[in-house]
Order: C-alpha cells, then sequence, then structure tokens
C-alpha cells in the first residue's frame, strides 16, 4: 500500500513538472513574438556649449590689448632712453630717445608659456621683435620711432601702426623755427618761448614739412614717364606731397628732461593716440599709384588723401602762399587724429585772385569748367583735381564754393 502511493505521488509530481514546463515555454513563446517593451525616455536638458575661445595670435603684437584692456602705462615696457640711444645715432646726433623693442623682461611675467613654447625653429611670439627668429640670429627690427635713419644694413618693418600723433599746431605755429637748431648741435632752446617777433607761418611749416621729390629746376616733372597718349589724365608729378616727422628728432629738441617743457619724452600717451582706422573714401588707387612710381612716402601720405588726391604743393603758385590759406591748423579744432579736421575745404582753391574758381568759366577757374562740363554730360570725369572721386557725383560744397556775380551797377 505504502509503495503504491509512493508511485503514484511520484507520478503525479512528473506530471505537474510537464505541465509547467509547457506554460513556460508557451510564455515565452508569446512574449518573443511580441513587441519589445519599450521603456520610458528620460528628458535631458542640455548645456548649451560655450563658444570656443579664439586662438591668439602671438605675432600680432597689440597695443589695444596691453594698453585699453590691461590698462598698461607705456613706460611700464618701454624705457626712456633706451640703453642703445648712443650707438643707434653717433656722436653730435645722439639724443635720449626710444629706440629699441623692449627688453624680455617687460614680457616674461605675463608670456611665460608663449615665450618657452615648443615651437621651432624658436617660439612665434619672438617674430614682433626679431628678424630671423632663431637662436643663431637675435638680430631685431630697426624700432619705428628711428624713421630717420636710413642706414641699408638696418632692417626696417613695414607694418601700419595703431597710433596717430596728436600735434597741436596751434600751440606750434608761433615758436617753431624761431631758432631752428643744425644737425651738428641739439643745444635746448628754452628762449624760444620768449621771443617777440614772430615769423609768418610758412617760415615755420617746413621745419617739419618738406617738399618730397621736388621738381626743383628740372624739366622732368613726372616722377615716372607717363604714357603718350596721356592727354589731361592725371599722371603723378614730382613735388606732389609733403613730409611728415619720422622720428623724435625735431620733437626731442625741447621737449626732453633737461628743458622741463611737457610733454617729457617718458610721457608717450601725450601725443601717441590709439585710433580706430579711418572709414573715409580717399581719393586714392593703390594699384595705379604703384602703376606711377609711387615709393612708401608717397603711398602714405597718397592713401590719407580725402579731398583732391592729384593736388601738387609744388605746381604752381601754391609754393607763394601760406599754409594756412588751406589748412586751417592755427584753429584748435584741427586735429591729426580726426581726418575730418584734416579735410582741405574746397572754397580753399578759390581765393581773391579767383585761382581754381571763378565766377564764370569764361574767367578760367577750373572748377566752374568741369562742372559745367558735367552738366553737359554725365559721364564727364572731372581729372583736374580727382585720381578717384572725378567720376562720382558732384558734392553739393563744389557748387556752392562758385561766387554769385556781382550785380552790375545801376547809373
Amino acid at each position: 500500500m505504502h509503495s503504491h502511493n509512493l508511485t503514484k505521488s511520484r507520478l503525479y509530481i512528473r506530471t505537474s513538472f510537464i505541465a509547467l514546463v509547457f506554460i513556460l515555454g508557451f510564455q515565452f513563446s508569446r512574449s518573443a513574438t511580441a513587441e519589445p517593451q519599450k521603456r520610458p525616455q528620460r528628458s535631458r536638458t542640455q548645456k548649451p556649449k560655450a563658444p570656443p575661445q579664439p586662438k591668439v595670435d602671438y605675432t600680432k603684437f597689440s597695443h589695444t590689448t596691453h594698453v585699453v584692456n590691461q590698462k598698461l602705462s607705456c613706460i611700464s615696457c618701454h624705457k626712456v632712453p633706451s640703453k642703445n640711444w648712443k650707438v643707434m645715432r653717433k656722436g653730435d646726433a645722439a639724443f635720449q630717445d626710444v629706440s629699441d623693442f623692449p627688453e624680455h623682461s617687460s614680457c616674461l611675467s605675463c608670456h611665460k608659456e608663449q615665450f618657452f613654447a615648443r615651437e621651432r625653429p624658436a617660439p612665434s611670439i619672438c617674430s614682433n621683435c626679431h628678424i630671423a627668429v632663431t637662436p643663431k640670429d637675435t638680430a631685431r627690427w630697426l624700432f619705428p620711432s628711428l624713421g630717420d635713419l636710413t642706414d641699408p644694413k638696418l632692417k626696417r618693418r613695414q607694418f601700419v601702426s595703431e597710433f596717430g600723433v596728436g600735434f597741436p599746431h596751434d600751440k606750434h605755429i608761433d615758436v617753431v623755427g624761431l631758432n631752428r637748431p643744425s644737425q651738428s648741435n641739439r643745444a635746448v632752446f628754452l628762449n624760444i618761448l620768449f621771443q617777440e617777433k614772430k615769423p609768418a607761418p610758412p617760415k615755420s611749416c617746413p621745419v617739419c614739412h618738406e617738399t618730397y621729390q621736388p621738381q626743383g629746376k628740372s624739366s622732368e616733372e613726372y616722377v615716372t614717364k607717363p604714357p603718350k597718349d596721356i592727354g589731361d589724365n592725371f599722371w603723378l608729378k614730382k613735388g606732389t606731397f609733403k613730409t611728415i616727422p619720422n622720428s623724435h628728432t625735431i620733437c626731442f629738441t625741447c621737449h626732453n628732461a633737461d628743458s622741463g617743457i611737457a610733454p617729457e619724452p617718458k610721457n608717450c600717451e601725450v601725443c601717441h593716440k590709439l585710433v580706430r582706422p579711418t572709414q573715409l573714401k580717399t581719393d586714392f588707387d593703390p594699384t595705379l599709384a604703384a602703376k606711377m612710381g609711387a615709393d612708401s612716402v608717397m603711398l602714405a601720405r597718397w592713401s590719407r588723401r580725402i579731398s583732391a588726391g592729384g593736388f601738387r604743393h609744388e605746381g604752381g603758385e601754391h609754393p607763394d602762399l601760406s599754409c594756412l590759406n588751406c589748412h586751417k591748423v592755427d584753429n584748435a579744432a584741427f586735429s591729426t587724429v580726426d581726418l575730418k579736421t584734416i579735410k582741405v575745404p574746397v572754397k580753399s582753391c578759390g581765393g581773391a585772385d579767383g585761382c581754381h574758381i571763378t565766377t564764370t568759366v569764361d574767367e578760367g577757374g577750373a572748377l566752374n569748367f568741369e562742372v559745367d562740363s558735367r552738366k553737359k554730360d554725365a559721364r564727364f570725369v572731372c581729372t583736374k583735381c580727382h585720381v578717384t572721386f572725378g567720376g562720382e557725383p558732384i558734392p553739393e560744397s563744389h557748387p556752392q564754393a562758385i561766387p554769385m556775380p556781382k550785380p552790375k551797377k545801376t547809373s
């Protein structure tokens, strides 16, 4: 009896196990054919990525970064005078000038990483001052303040300065030229401020501004030979431009540590002003200028002409006129760092004797002729004074500069 019950129990367990396996297999097959269960997606808010910082080009030194952003003073880098001031100018011509780039010590406090960068043949930051940028050749470029040095062995880098020179002409007109030092005598002329005799403006202006490459008594008036069919078209002539000071040589005659006349050489920021590139149009074509043989001095002057690009300082009666007839530098509003104040008004071309602007075209005024020619033919190009402006619409200031005819006297 006991054996029969045990057999029955074993049979029951086996049957139950088979049934369980069948049920589980059926459920598994259903779940395999059914769509997979989707888990709820959690919404993740992605943080906006910060824009990558622009890579700094350490081959291009920026005064704006150091002066405006970093608030550094000029003398924190530039030492007045530089150690080599007696070497760059010899003998009596030497004076205490800023005549070299800052020493390495001025840069290392902020730029150790750039100075010791693993760049070959040398760190790129070195190219701001050094020519070859190699450990074997440590020669530096000629410092910009040494513009009057012309030794071909001294290599000068061509660049566009971030600075404009703020020179107050109105304060110097009656002073400059009273006692002009010779090249061999750089004495301090303190008595210039107390001279009673005041020269005419033209005698003071040539101290700083001389006619560049004048024609003089030469029969050749052009810088380069013009085309045979030049006609009335413009071509660059000698004596078109005036020079401007390109060094501290004239300035430091009076403004030096011994004279006590402010500003002193260490006050760089009084004269050197950070300026934005001008947005004013200029009467200048660089391609045409190069074709006409313009050198670097001419290009520098020409590229700033915002009025008559073809004006020639040596032409006609211009050398006999006072500079103040055209350049109103005796006005305190005249600013060498604001081209709008430098622009010569077209009325300056008239004058008491008529010159280039007369009452009628029959009196010979060049402006009268070209204005009348444009009225007759819209395609007419004004070439008497202009290089690129000649084909543009005539500005209102030009017809307004023509004087009205005087009323006839009635008997």
